[in-house]
């Protein structure tokens, strides 16, 4: 019963992100797809890859979505050796934004949009840079939130 509550709190949060209007990349998921595995184990990648799925329904499948998934995937499992200290888990969340922007981008460039060149390359990668900074930034703000709410939720735990 705890999976499946920690899993819809999961879907609630991850949709609100993606429903309420905000500025381009700029939302929770990148962050919410590290800590949810570094903080409730590896059993939890389902239950994001699920919330993803299940708001992709609504928002529409796209040529990358498998490159999306993946790198979620991806963020998940590396976000177990990035536990350690609250300065290894914001770097391993912004590792996780990082991986995301090179893995989705190459998707991009993979779908022949900027050509397939080295200056095509490049150029997808260079054009996408504003999202990665609103990426980076949104990761940093949300990974200081759970980061918060986690220290509060450890001394509240230590007083009850």
């Amino acid at each position: 019963m705890t999976y499946l509550k920690f899993s819809l709190g999961i879907f609630l949060v991850l949709a609100a992100s993606r429903f309420i209007p905000h500025p381009p990349n700029f939302t929770s998921l990148l962050a919410l797809s590290f800590y949810v595995p570094a903080l409730l184990g590896l059993k939890y990648i389902p239950a994001l890859l699920i919330s993803f799925i299940i708001t992709d329904i609504f928002i529409g499948f796209h040529n990358l979505t498998l490159f999306t998934w993946g790198s979620i995937i991806i963020i998940g499992l590396i976000s177990q050796y990035l536990t350690s200290s609250i300065l290894s888990r914001i770097f391993g969340a912004l590792l996780g934004a990082t991986l995301f922007f090179a893995i989705t981008n190459f998707g991009v460039w993979l779908t022949g949009s900027y050509g397939y060149t080295f200056g095509g390359f490049l150029n997808c990668y260079t054009l996408a840079i504003p999202f990665f900074t609103y990426s980076l930034i949104s990761t940093l703000i949300f990974s200081a939130i759970i980061e918060t709410i986690y220290k509060l939720k450890k001394q509240y735990s230590l007083l009850a």
